[in-house]
C-alpha cells in the first residue's frame, strides 16, 4: 500500500469513527431526552455521565447534561455546562440554554450579552428571536424586546406567540399602530381568542378608534362573558361615545365580579356625573377611595366634580393630585426650589409662575398675577411660547419667559393653576370683575380694521371646535355643518378657528359667508386684536373662549351637559368672566337646539341693532 492509499485509508476510518460516534451521541441524545420527559431525572444525568466519561469533550454531550441541569432546576450547574460545550462550539442553542439558566438564576444584564451574541450568530432563528425578548422583558425594556418579537414572527409567520406578544408591548410603550398591526395578525392567526380582541381594543381605544374597539369588545365578551376587564373595558368605550346610560350595567357587571375594582369604580362615577347624578357619583368615588386612598385618578377626578358643583375648599386641594398623574404630570418641571401655597411671607422674594396646564389655563389663571406681585414679590411668568406675548403686559409682570427658554433665578415657585388654592378661593372671592388682559397694540387692531371692511353689520366670530387630543373633545367640539344655521342670520361673521379639521374644511370652502383670515393669525395677540374688532365671539369651550372673557369681550360658550367645572350648573354667566353667557346642552346631550337658542339670541341682536343703523 503506498503513501497515497495509506492516507485514504487513515481518513476513511475516521469518517467511519466520527459516524459511529456521531450516531452514538444522537442514540445517547434520544434516551435522554426520553428520561428527561418521563421525569426520569437521575437516570437521564447518569446516562450523560457515562457517556461523558467516555467523550470528555464532545460539546453535544455537554449541552445535553446542561439540559438535564435545567431541567431539575440545578441551574449553576447549567451555566456550568453549556458554557463548556460553548468553548467547544459555541452553537446558537447552547448560548440559549446558557441564557435561559443565567435567567433563572436572576443575572438578566449576562443572559441579555448571550442572547444577543446567539441572534448574531444565526439572525433567522425566531426561537432565538424570541428568547432574546423574554430576557429584554425581564430587563424592563420592553422597547427593545418587542421588534424582537416582531422579528420572531417575520422569520416563522406561523408563531402566534411571538406576534401577540409583539402586540402587547407595542401597546404597552404607546406605539399602538403596530399593536394594531401585530393584534391583526394575532387576530387571523387565532381568530377567536379574547384576549387578542381585548388588547386590540384597547389599542384602538388610545387610537381614538372608538368604534372599532367597541366591536372588538363585544366579541371579546362573547367569548369570554363575565370577564370583569373586558366588561369594564366596553362600558369606558360607550362613556366615550357619550352613550353613559349604556355604559353602566357593564361597570356593575365587572363590579360584581370584582368589587375593589377601581378603574370600574371610577369609569362609573365618571358616567354618572355625566348624567348629573351628582350624589351617586360622589359616593362611588368615596368608596373608590376606601379601596385605593391613594389612588390619583380617583383624588382627581373627585376634585372635578366638587369644583363643578360648587364645593371649592376640597376641589381646588384635591386638584393638587394632578402632579401624580402620568397623564398629566408628564413634560412638568421639577424644581428644587419650595413651592409656595400662600403658606408664607413671598416680599422681596423672586417667585416662577408657571403654566402647568393648557393654554386656556393659562389665560384663564393669569388674573392672579397681579395678587401675587401685591404681596411684594417679583414675578417671573414661565408659560408656553403661544401665550408669552398676550400675558406679557399683565399688570405685576416683571419678567415672560418661554417655556422653551432658560429659566432666570427665582428663589420660590407655584403652578398657575395653584393659585387659586393658594389664595382660597371661594364662589365669592374669584377675581372676575374686570378684564385684566392688556388691550392689544392699537396698530394691529387698525390692520384688522382695514381686513374687514365696513362695519355696516353686526360682527361676530365663530370657534367651533378644540384641541382634539383634550379628553373631552367629542362632547365639546361642533361639526361647522351643524354651525351653518347661524349663518343665516343678517350679521359678517368671521372665523377665528385655528387648526380646522378634515370634514369642517369642505364646509368652510363652501361658506363664502363665512370670512376666513386665520392665516394672519400668528400668535394670541394677533387673535386678541381681531376679536377687539368684533362685536360678539360664539364659541365652544376652548382657548378663545378665555381669550375673549379675558379682554372683557361679550362672549357666547356653547357647553355640553356635563361641562368643565369652571363653568359650574344651572347659570348661564360666569363668576371667571362677566362678559360671557352660556349655552347649555339640555338633557337630550345635543347641539341642536343650543345652536337654535344662540341663532334666536343672534336674531334678537341683529334685529335691535337694525333702526340704530337706520338712524345713522
Amino acid at each position: 500500500m503506498n503513501r497515497r492509499e495509506r492516507r485514504a485509508a487513515a481518513k476513511k476510518g475516521k469518517l467511519d469513527l466520527n459516524a459511529r460516534v456521531g450516531a452514538g451521541v444522537v442514540a445517547i441524545h434520544d434516551a435522554v431526552i426520553g428520561e428527561m420527559r418521563a421525569g426520569k431525572l437521575l437516570q437521564a444525568q447518569s446516562r450523560c455521565q457515562q457517556a461523558l466519561e467516555g467523550s470528555p469533550e464532545n460539546p453535544e454531550l455537554l449541552h445535553l447534561m446542561a439540559l438535564v441541569c435545567f431541567n431539575a432546576r440545578q441551574f449553576d450547574n447549567a451555566v456550568e455546562w453549556s458554557s463548556r460545550a460553548i468553548r467547544k462550539d459555541p452553537k446558537p442553542g447552547y448560548l440559549s440554554t446558557l441564557g435561559t439558566a443565567l435567567l433563572n438564576l436572576g443575572k438578566v444584564d449576562d443572559a441579555l450579552k448571550v442572547f444577543e451574541r446567539a441572534v448574531q450568530l444565526k439572525p433567522g432563528e425566531a426561537g432565538l428571536w424570541s428568547n432574546f425578548g423574554d430576557a429584554l422583558i425581564l430587563a424592563d425594556r420592553s422597547s427593545d424586546a418587542a421588534p424582537c418579537f416582531r422579528r420572531a414572527f417575520e422569520i416563522d409567520p406561523t408563531n402566534w406567540n411571538a406576534v401577540y406578544k409583539a402586540g402587547g408591548l407595542f401597546r404597552e410603550i404607546g406605539r399602538l399602530d403596530e399593536a394594531v398591526a401585530c393584534f391583526d395578525a394575532s387576530d387571523k392567526l387565532r381568530p377567536d381568542h379574547a384576549s387578542t380582541l381585548h388588547l386590540r381594543a384597547l389599542a384602538l381605544d388610545g387610537l381614538k378608534r372608538i368604534e372599532e374597539a367597541l366591536r372588538d369588545n363585544r366579541r371579546a365578551d362573547e367569548l369570554e362573558p363575565g370577564n370583569p376587564y373586558i366588561g369594564n373595558s366596553l362600558g369606558h368605550n360607550l362613556m366615550q361615545l357619550g352613550r353613559h346610560r349604556e355604559a353602566l350595567p357593564w361597570f356593575d357587571q365587572a363590579l360584581e365580579i370584582r368589587p375593589d375594582f377601581v378603574e370600574a369604580l371610577n369609569n362609573k362615577a365618571f358616567s354618572l356625573t355625566h348624567l348629573h347624578r351628582f350624589d351617586e357619583a360622589l359616593a362611588v368615588y368615596e368608596r373608590s377611595q376606601v379601596v385605593d386612598p391613594k389612588n390619583a385618578g380617583t383624588e382627581w377626578h373627585l376634585a372635578l366634580l366638587q369644583m363643578l358643583t360648587g364645593n371649592f375648599a376640597a376641589g381646588w386641594a384635591g386638584r393638587e393630585a394632578r402632579f401624580r398623574l402620568t397623564s398629566l404630570s408628564g413634560g412638568k418641571p421639577k424644581f428644587s426650589q419650595p413651592r409656595w401655597l400662600g403658606d408664607r411671607d413671598i416680599e422681596g422674594k423672586t417667585i416662577l409662575l408657571y403654566s402647568d396646564e393648557g393654554l386656556g389655563d393659562s389665560i384663564q389663571f393669569a388674573r392672579y398675577v397681579p395678587m401675587v406681585a401685591e404681596r411684594g414679590a417679583r414675578v417671573v411668568l414661565y408659560v408656553q411660547e403661544a401665550v408669552r406675548s398676550l400675558l406679557s403686559g399683565i399688570s405685576g409682570v416683571a419678567e415672560c419667559v418661554s417655556k422653551s427658554a432658560a429659566l432666570p433665578a427665582f428663589d420660590l415657585y407655584c403652578p398657575t393653576s395653584s393659585l387659586p388654592l393658594a389664595f382660597k378661593t371661594t364662589l365669592e372671592t374669584i377675581p372676575g370683575r374686570t378684564a385684566y388682559l392688556p388691550p392689544p397694540p392699537d396698530d394691529r387692531v387698525r390692520v384688522w380694521e382695514n381686513r374687514l371692511g365696513s362695519h355696516d353689520r353686526l360682527r361676530v366670530g365663530l370657534v367651533w371646535s378644540g384641541n382634539p387630543k383634550h379628553g373631552n373633545d367629542r362632547e365639546r367640539s361642533i361639526p361647522l355643518r351643524l354651525m351653518t344655521g347661524l349663518l343665516n342670520v343678517d350679521a359678517t361673521f368671521v372665523s377665528l378657528q385655528k387648526d380646522v379639521r378634515p370634514d369642517d374644511k369642505a364646509t368652510l370652502l363652501e361658506r363664502t359667508d363665512l370670512v376666513d383670515l386665520t392665516a394672519h393669525l400668528a400668535d394670541f395677540v394677533e387673535t386678541a386684536a381681531l376679536i377687539s374688532c368684533l362685536d360678539l365671539v360664539i364659541t365652544v369651550d376652548t382657548s378663545v373662549a378665555h381669550l375673549s372673557g379675558a379682554l372683557g369681550r361679550p362672549t357666547w360658550i356653547m357647553l355640553p351637559y356635563a361641562p368643565d367645572y369652571r363653568w359650574l350648573l344651572d347659570r348661564d354667566d360666569s363668576p371667571w368672566y362677566p362678559t360671557v353667557r352660556l349655552f347649555r346642552q339640555t338633557e337630550s346631550q345635543e347641539y341642536g337646539s343650543v345652536l337654535d337658542r344662540v341663532r334666536g339670541e343672534l336674531a334678537e341682536m341683529t334685529n335691535a341693532r337694525k333702526p340704530a343703523d337706520s338712524v345713522l
